[in-house]
């Protein structure tokens, strides 16, 4: 359903390089089998500037023979073990070919920062181009080099300094810089951009300093334990060149739909842009950590491309059992089709495969929020008397095939849940109970009820894939005395409503954190400002005195004490009601790529797993051109022609 489902700031990365895929098609042609890399090296041009440091600045300040002084100067850094290069890729994968996959929104700015940048489509694009200082290791989550080769922490955990790689190198072929990392803090802070969260984040640190053309120096204004991870593993670092002269406001001029240039392995032409229907990512074969442990076996493909069929899963489907569309994730306005319709062509004869991924990634949560800032969500005891009448546990039977699992808390399947959160029950007479109780005591001819003369009426704005969620609930609602009118509307009309705090009540999604970041999202001082992930207005003291706590504790197990509390302070604002998450991750795939024994990372989110497959896959020519035959023939490749599991990480035992 939630097919651009809101990310959260300082979002955990899917693996060190933080790279996330993308897809593009070029309308009803294929191009897997003709695209070679061959193809690639004639549409890129090489580097003006050789790899490695300028001789010209000192070892101690970041230049050539840095790595032979750089403990002694108090930097560290992390050298990949042979035994875990299996989980930055496979050795088997091969560089070539293309991988297509579908969305059902186009995004209303390629734009990488500011406003209306913040959906997941967004977060995927600029993770393809684009990279962060350091990156994370996939299994134990340590910090890992990324575009700086070492850091260093002062003893007061209140001074980062970075060390850039000599060797990166952006797409127009100029080297990485330190102060390539200022102009980026500087245009984060912007209030220009329009994005407050980032503001918030980011103002937690001093204007960087550039100590040398590679080292960069910043200052945090008070104890974080997430001030490494936001600094280091979040904030995407743009070009000095380009964004330098420039402000907040410029920025959101200036780039729109074409990008600044980038460090990643994929780059973003805007004339591959087709306005509505899709874009295309191109490989780069000059990649400045193309032959890194870390990257050698991963951004395989020649071109990632990207298929929009807009607000339409049904017919995305149809594209994919056509061929159009390489890979298809079931949500739930789809999951009849992973139940029923399984005896078409490609899947009796092993054309196409079906796959179920467990692993440890936060599902993230959805459903329904309120605008707490104006009536009748005002009064919580609406809200939740609209969350008592909505009925889940019917829904996931009748509409879902018990697919799909409920849950009440802000942090499903983590450790972070409040285990003290009651499950929310249907129950329409307790419902109208509590709306009798906040005043809607009479009802109109029509049923309606009735409060100082006006009727109980709520606007909703959704999209058509909600439709078929929300017309029982709709029922529901008016059983006991509520209008609910559901008007269809486009995705991101849907979301600049709600960045303006334009509406009542929606259908909302969030990626889930493997470290929670509450701040950015239940701040008290963001409840009244737009454009923030406080949609709701939700202000509570007490959580205001424990984010600071939480912020500054750096004990874990401490860390989930807090969360905890802080998610029962929520659930009892009854804010949300959350609906149901999918019991692993369903994926149907034309059998023609390869993939390492765990499908996926360990930590892929439910809304990234096509960035996984993109970063991870590869092209295998051989199983595209046995399939290309065997269409011709309609011979059956045979093969496993039910849900393949996929339980490597459900089963990894980190001690072995």
């Amino acid at each position: 359903m939630f097919q651009s489902i809101r990310t959260s700031w300082a979002a955990s990365s899917i693996i060190a390089m933080s790279i996330i895929a993308l897809v593009f098609t070029t309308g009803c042609g294929r191009r897997a089998q003709q695209s070679t890399t061959a193809d690639i090296k004639n549409v890129w041009k090489k580097y003006d500037t050789p790899a490695g440091a300028d001789p010209s600045i000192a070892d101690t300040l970041g230049g050539a023979g840095f790595e032979k002084v750089s403990e002694a100067l108090g930097f560290e850094t992390y050298v990949v073990k042979p035994e875990d290069e299996k989980y930055f890729g496979d050795s088997r994968a091969t560089k070539g070919g293309e991988i297509t996959i579908g969305e059902m929104t186009f995004p209303s700015t390629f734009r990488p920062e500011g406003q209306n940048s913040s959906l997941t489509v967004n977060t995927e694009i600029k993770g393809y181009i684009y990279e962060t200082l350091l990156g994370q290791h996939p299994i134990t989550r340590e910090y890992m080099p990324s575009l700086a080769s070492h850091w260093k922490i002062s003893p007061d955990k209140k001074t980062f300094t970075f060390r850039i790689d000599p060797n990166a190198r952006w797409s127009d072929g100029k080297p990485v810089v330190a102060q390539d990392v200022v102009s980026t803090w500087k245009i984060m802070v912007d209030p220009g951009i329009l994005e407050p969260s980032a503001n918030l984040v980011y103002g937690k640190f001093e204007q960087p300093v550039a100590l040398s053309k590679y080292l960069v120096q910043v200052q945090c204004k008070s104890v974080n334990f997430r001030n490494l991870l936001y600094f280091g593993n979040s904030m995407i670092i743009y070009p000095d060149h380009e964004i330098g002269s420039i402000t907040g406001k410029e920025f959101l001029d200036k780039y729109n739909f074409n990008m600044p240039a980038g460090t990643g392995p994929y780059y973003l032409n805007e004339k591959e842009i087709k306005a509505g229907n899709g874009w295309r990512l191109t490989r780069r074969p000059d990649y400045w950590a193309k032959d890194y442990s870390t990257s050698k076996y991963t951004a395989n493909f020649d071109y990632v491309n990207y298929l929009v069929v807009k607000d339409n899963a049904n017919l995305l489907y149809e594209k994919f059992k056509g061929g159009e569309i390489d890979l298809f994730r079931f949500s739930m306005a789809t999951t009849e089709k992973w139940i029923k319709d399984t005896d078409y062509e490609a899947i009796k004869n092993g054309w196409v495969r079906r796959y179920r991924f467990y692993n440890n990634g936060p599902m993230g949560t959805q459903g329904l929020t309120f605008n707490m800032r104006k009536a009748p969500f005002d009064d919580i005891r609406v809200r939740k008397a609209f969350m008592m009448v909505y009925p889940r546990e019917t829904i996931v039977e009748k509409l879902l095939y018990n697919e799909y699992e409920t849950y009440d808390t802000d942090y499903p399947n983590t450790p972070y849940a409040s285990k003290t959160n009651p499950k929310m029950v249907y129950d329409p007479a307790v419902a109208a109970k509590l709306l009798a109780e906040a005043g809607w005591t009479s009802r109109n001819s029509n049923g309606i009820l009735v409060k100082n003369g006006k009727p109980f009426v709520i606007e909703m704005a959704i999209s058509k894939l909600e439709e078929r969620w929300l017309t029982p609930y709709q029922q529901e609602l008016k059983n006991i005395g509520v209008d609910l009118r559901l008007k269809l509307m486009d995705w991101n009309s849907i979301i600049k409503n709600i960045d303006e705090r334009n509406f009542q009540l929606f259908a909302y999604g969030y990626s889930g954190l493997v470290t929670p970041n509450p701040e950015t999202s239940l701040q008290g001082s963001l409840a009244d400002k737009n454009d923030n992930n406080n949609v709701q207005g939700f202000k509570n003291a007490r959580v205001d005195e424990l984010l600071p706590i939480y912020d500054t504790t750096f004990s874990v197990s401490e860390q989930i004490k807090i969360i905890n509390e802080i998610d029962k302070i929520t659930y009892d604002y009854y804010m949300k009601s959350h609906w149901w998450n999918p019991k692993g991750i369903r994926l149907a795939v034309w059998d023609k790529f390869g993939m390492p024994e765990y499908g996926i990372s360990r930590y892929t989110q439910l809304s990234f797993v096509y960035g996984t497959a993109g970063l991870l896959w590869w092209y295998d020519a051989e199983k595209a051109n046995a399939i290309a035959e065997a269409k011709k023939s309609k011979k059956d490749l045979g093969g496993d022609k039910n849900i393949i599991e996929f339980t490597f990480w459900r089963d990894f035992n980190e001690s072995k």
